[in-house]
């Protein structure tokens, strides 16, 4: 017989005798089922917070930064926000003006509704053109801001999420009351918002330049044109941006953070289930040793008998992952996280089910390779003489 049917012939013997070897068999597939399940859940973090950032993302709306910064160390002086007004390819509004919106970004304390611990989010200087920016944004309750007055507007999660932001709500900024006159939603996006006007913002905190200013085109495809004109103007020491890059460097630290988290306990996991399996394979080669020195009696070959015993722990694996994606999938798609103050919601994905059973089955290759060897090794003489 050649390898490939002894291979076969081995396996069907070796699944042959399931019943028996039933407690085993559960102790893989169990094993599996919780590495898969905590890895695919944990990694789900990364995914939805990554859905969430990248949702509302459109390829219209360019981030002018300062050169070679990041948004964070961005300065953008107010000559550089006049001077852009003046550049190709931007969309005007209802009124004729160009939708660019100058920003600049303060910390602000915030307290939780359920735990009342504090947090830090960004308090958001901007303009209120930016509803033609981001049409996304949809007022759910009060209005506006009005340009020079302290009045915020804060998106629906801050109200849900934390203290002192329903509509007429005054909070202490900086030695100043600044009341809360409006509730907005921003579709996909379940972060907290809080925006102001960006000149009462800087005045308020002695500030003289913006972080960043964007705009919003004509067309995607003006964007070129777009950056080429922001490089060709000497007075601009200013990058054109997509949106898309920029937001997917500043969730960069988030996501490698979630990742690392998610990896280690993952493969604390994958060990824990792969030396059970270990385990298990080695009690069922013991109790077989009989029924293979017969079959190595009869001709069949030392390969044959690895390769039908990495593939039956690869089957026993198989169930394990697919069990453990499917109740990653029932229990936490969809739930909602707030790891590091950063609110979204888990996305078990095709991806990461596909990522999870790629895992088991190195789990179930990984845990059979020794037992298969060892049995593999042992003398047709001397297993034919163990009781």
């Amino acid at each position: 017989m050649n390898f490939v049917r002894q291979s076969l012939a081995m396996l069907l013997v070796n699944l042959s005798g399931v019943r028996e070897r039933m407690a085993s068999v559960l102790t893989i597939v169990i094993g599996v089922t919780c590495a898969v399940g905590v890895l695919v859940s944990m990694l789900a973090m990364g995914t939805g917070a990554r859905r969430q950032e990248m949702g509302n993302v459109r390829a219209d709306r360019v981030v002018l930064i300062t050169s070679g910064a990041r948004v964070f160390q961005s300065v953008i002086s107010r000559e550089e926000a006049a001077a852009v007004l003046e550049l190709p390819g931007i969309l005007r509004g209802a009124g004729g003006e160009p939708i660019v919106v100058s920003e600049t970004e303060v910390p602000v304390e915030g307290r939780r509704r359920v735990v009342g611990n504090r947090i830090f989010f960004p308090l958001i200087g901007t303009t209120p053109i930016v509803t033609q920016y981001r049409p996304e944004m949809h007022f759910t309750s009060g209005r506006m801001f009005q340009t020079g007055l302290h009045e915020l507007i804060a998106s629906n999660p801050c109200a849900r999420q934390f203290t002192g932001f329903e509509i007429g709500d005054r909070r202490p900024i900086h030695g100043t009351d600044w009341t809360v006159v409006g509730h907005f939603d921003l579709g996909q996006e379940q972060q907290c918002f809080v925006f102001a006007d960006v000149d009462s913002i800087m005045s308020t905190f002695s500030r003289n330049t913006y972080s960043s200013v964007s705009v919003r085109l004509q067309s995607p495809s003006d964007f070129v044109a777009f950056r080429d004109a922001v490089k060709a103007n000497p007075a601009l020491h200013i990058e054109a941006l997509r949106e898309r890059e920029v937001m997917e460097d500043g969730f960069k630290e988030l996501n490698a953070i979630l990742n690392f988290v998610s990896y280690f306990v993952g493969t604390i996991m994958a060990i824990g289930a792969t030396l059970g399996a270990v385990n298990s394979l080695y009690a069922i080669v013991d109790s077989r040793r009989r029924e293979l020195a017969t079959l190595r009696a009869i001709g069949f070959g030392p390969g044959p008998i690895v390769a039908s015993i990495l593939v039956e722990s690869i089957l026993w694996a198989l169930p394990g992952a697919l069990l453990g994606c499917a109740l990653a999938w029932v229990l936490f798609n969809g739930l909602s996280a707030s790891p590091f103050g950063y609110s979204f919601q888990l996305a078990v994905t095709r991806s990461l089910a596909v990522l999870g059973i790629l895992w088991a089955l190195g789990m179930g290759l990984l845990g059979g390779l020794l037992p298969a060897l060892r049995a593999a090794r042992v003398p047709v003489t001397t297993a034919l003489r163990a009781t």
